[in-house]
């Protein structure tokens, strides 16, 4: 029997539980390749960490999620997905009002799929397959339409495009500090030279360092770490002038070039928001 729903949860498939907990645990018994189904959380609910023994599409058709593994942070804007590989350790916090589509994928199901967490598009044949999936009561091997339904959605999973909003952090301390520095208050004009100094290395060395710690460049982080500050803030529907403002960037055209070369389009085409001085 369900446990009493919680006002911060709504669970849209009713034959399984409202309780987190008891609802992974279902997830662990119940048979079948695939298990899709929908939920919505409240702005701010935080799901603490906990691991699947299958592979997890997360896809949040409205609001911002934010993923926090111990390979890094994931955003996940309205529209898009992450793939969360089974077995990986997570936590999940609601940074706006979200509704979610979640497809659980046994790891033998479907072959070549990555091994680390990513967020990846959701296409358009995706969306549609969610949409007329994700109500559906759980069936262990459905037939006919829905089977192909199923079938389809386990072929389209690996195909979906990678999109850079992971954000890895170093195990370097002193870089991991700067880092979390960062996320907590970015600042576009901060220099490599200013972050050297800051850790106590030349130049030369930290971008090295950096480099080898984390993957990406200086620079090319602090953009990603831009676009997580900035996600939420716009999808709750702040004025795109304030965010680049508040984000150090001199103009908001600055800002909206950052924004399409990083995610190919600007913030009102992108989630939506109203339109600013400057942008294209």
């Amino acid at each position: 029997m369900n446990s009493p729903r919680s006002p911060n949860t709504v669970v849209f498939n009713t034959d399984r539980p409202v309780d987190d907990e008891k609802r992974r645990s279902w997830l662990e018994e119940v048979e079948g390749d695939l298990v899709v189904g929908e939920i919505a959380q409240l702005a701010h609910v935080q799901v603490p960490i906990h691991r699947h023994s299958r592979g997890q599409l997360l896809h949040a058709s409205s609001g911002v999620v934010l993923v926090k593994t111990g390979f890094g942070h994931w955003m996940v804007p309205a529209g898009q997905a992450i793939w969360i590989p089974p077995g990986i350790q997570h936590a999940v916090e609601m940074m706006t009002d979200v509704r979610m589509q979640s497809v659980y994928v046994l790891p033998e199901a479907i072959s070549g799929l990555p091994a680390r967490p990513r967020v990846v598009g959701i296409t358009p044949l995706m969306r549609s397959l969610l949409e007329e999936v994700a109500p559906l009561p759980h069936v262990a091997r459905p037939t006919g339409r829905n089977g192909l339904l199923y079938e389809l959605i386990m072929h389209e999973i690996p195909r979906l495009p990678e999109l850079p909003l992971g954000l890895p952090f170093p195990s370097d301390p002193r870089l991991a500090r700067m880092c979390r520095a960062f996320l907590d208050a970015p600042e576009s004009r901060v220099t490599i030279d200013q972050w050297a100094h800051s850790a106590g290395m030349s130049r030369r060395t930290f971008t090295r360092r950096f480099k080898q710690e984390v993957g990406l460049s200086l620079s090319l982080w602090r953009q990603q770490a831009s676009l997580f500050a900035a996600l939420p803030r716009l999808a709750s529907g702040e004025a795109v002038t304030n965010v680049a403002l508040d984000l150090g960037y001199e103009s908001v055209a600055a800002f909206t070039t950052m924004f399409k070369r990083m995610l190919g389009a600007s913030p009102r085409n992108y989630l939506n928001v109203p339109a600013a001085d400057g942008e294209q």
